[in-house]
């Protein structure tokens, strides 16, 4: 049986009672580690399940799945997950995968960043389409994202905005020249993320959101120092909130007075949130 098994949001402790089970009695255990983090090292997971983890890089999963999948139609395999299983697709395509070969598998959910943004107090009901935000290059500033965003503004609704991630990852220019070598690992800021906003919007120049847009960013959701600054996107552009991971949401125009009240409490500057509220500042169009 294969077993995909959700982490939780920030340390070992996160993990489920039934998942914490799996671990302990799976024949191997893996542990996926580019599409998420947790806020603690292997180690400290080791320790706490009492037993050896297996990291799991993109191309071990994308390329070499039959490693995880070798003999789990005999054995019980644990492949943990940061947040939710299926918080990406890849993880639903190890699961085609092993019912290719006719594998048995289960999913055992837990916390992701999609439930757990409701930290910011904003209502979850209220927000439309989740987008990425990729680190922007000199000459590649993908701005897809920017046509789903809109969307959801025009629908009035919040934006919960993912910031990249690079583990063991090739520079374009290595894999150009065809030779791998890995990056150092980066993790996007909400700051990067705020500027590469207002950067593509004065490239687009369609009004969906503006300087004065009002966003929250939020830090390590879900760990004890979990942090939480709302402002406008210019505000948020200069912000520092420290070690990763990080993620920002755009605030819709059905947002409700309960929600202002409680963001306010952790805005940059509260006089200059409430005239961006009152002028519309969260979402232009």
């Amino acid at each position: 049986m294969l077993y995909l098994v959700g982490l939780g949001l920030a340390d070992e402790t996160d993990i489920t009672v039934r998942g914490l089970e799996i671990v302990k009695k799976a024949e191997r255990v893996y542990l996926e580690a580019y599409t998420a983090i947790l806020l603690v090292d292997k180690e400290k997971l080791e320790a706490f399940y009492g037993r050896p983890v297996i990291e799991a890089d993109r191309e071990k999963v994308e390329s070499g799945s039959e490693e995880i999948l070798a003999d789990a139609d005999k054995v019980d395999v644990a492949f943990l997950v940061v947040g939710d299983p299926f918080g990406a697709t890849t993880h639903t395509d190890l699961v085609l995968r092993a019912r290719e070969l006719g594998i048995e598998s289960k999913v055992i959910p837990n916390a992701s960043i999609m439930s757990g943004i409701g930290c910011t107090g904003l209502q979850l009901y209220n927000f439309g389409q989740t987008v990425s935000m990729v680190f922007f290059t000199e000459n590649w500033k993908p701005s897809s994202y920017y046509d789903r965003v809109k969307e959801n503004v025009q629908l009035g609704l919040h934006t919960l905005v993912l910031l990249d991630i690079k583990v063991k990852e090739p520079s374009l220019e290595n894999m150009a020249r065809g030779r791998l070598v890995y990056e150092p690992p980066r993790y996007m800021t909400v700051a990067q993320c705020a500027g590469q906003m207002l950067e593509t919007e004065e490239e687009r120049q369609e009004g969906v959101w503006g300087p004065d847009s009002l966003a929250v960013g939020a830090a390590r959701v879900g760990a004890a120092d979990q942090k939480l600054v709302a402002g406008t996107l210019k505000e948020l552009a200069e912000v520092e909130m420290g070690r990763p991971l990080h993620s920002l949401v755009l605030i819709g125009k059905r947002a409700h007075d309960l929600e202002k009240d409680y963001i306010r409490e952790f805005a940059v500057d509260q006089a200059t949130f409430d005239a961006s509220w009152q002028k519309g500042g969260y979402g232009t169009m």
